[in-house]
């Protein structure tokens, strides 16, 4: 293959070991130059093939149990299953229970010094306000709004009194009571009052399971079984709480 490469030839001028240096340098330069030239060459081809075989590779469909895979065509994109009504009131109605938890929890800083209130309420605040984002997120991935219709509200009675909205939300005359509160009557209603919160949290998650055909998307899945979860350990810890206050 380096037949043709040139030969150093021998010089009349006396040579300096750094010019003999120099030159057999030049000539290897001129050596790997050619070898590289036939490498891509030969490269060429394959590549070529490479670049074939990816532009037609094609996406397949593993189909349910008992069925055939399906070919996609190229131009096939993945797309968000369409979330059960359920799945929806469910994301808009924890967005607004969660609201009046963190509501609850920018009290604390103003009307107590209990450290334990102080950090339990900072980890419900954080946390809360998180999952806010990812529910807000979820639904308008999905092309849903992030707040209920007032049609889809149950907060008016049949006399017109105002009503708790979702399961274990304060009333406007208990959220009233909590801003008034001050020192360990402050501790005190809101232990009990985020304990109350927390278990509707609990029902509004067996209604979602309970409800046939919903509850089915990962996200919201993982969601709802973390919410359960938290928030049923986090009852306890204020169960404890209160029980050392008496």
């Amino acid at each position: 293959m380096f037949a043709h490469a040139p030969k150093l030839r021998e010089s009349s001028l006396p040579c300096t070991p750094w010019l003999e240096s120099a030159t057999a340098v030049a000539a290897l330069a001129r050596i790997l130059m050619a070898a590289s030239t036939l490498a891509a060459l030969f490269l060429a081809p394959a590549l070529a093939q490479q670049g074939v075989a990816q532009s037609t590779s094609v996406v397949v469909q593993p189909g349910a149990p008992g069925m055939p895979s399906k070919t996609l065509p190229a131009s096939a994109r993945p797309s968000l299953p369409q979330p059960s009504q359920a799945d929806i009131e469910f994301m808009q109605g924890m967005i607004m229970h969660h609201s009046q938890a963190v509501e609850m929890t920018a009290l604390i800083a103003s009307h107590t010094e209990n450290k334990g209130v102080r950090s339990l309420g900072a980890k419900i605040s954080s946390s809360q306000s998180d999952e806010i984002r990812f529910m807000q997120r979820w639904l308008a991935t999905r092309g849903q709004p992030t707040s209920m219709s007032m049609a889809g509200m149950s907060g008016m009675d049949m006399s017109g009194q105002s009503m708790p909205l979702m399961p274990g939300m304060l009333t406007p005359e208990q959220m009233d009571a909590l801003r008034k509160a001050k020192g360990a009557e402050f501790d005190r209603l809101f232990l009990t009052g985020m304990i109350q919160h927390h278990g509707g949290a609990l029902v509004m998650v067996k209604d979602l399971f309970d409800t046939a055909g919903a509850g089915q998307d990962a996200e919201l899945f993982n969601f709802a079984t973390d919410v359960d979860s938290g928030q049923r350990a986090e009852i306890r810890i204020m169960q404890n709480m209160l029980e050392e206050k008496r």
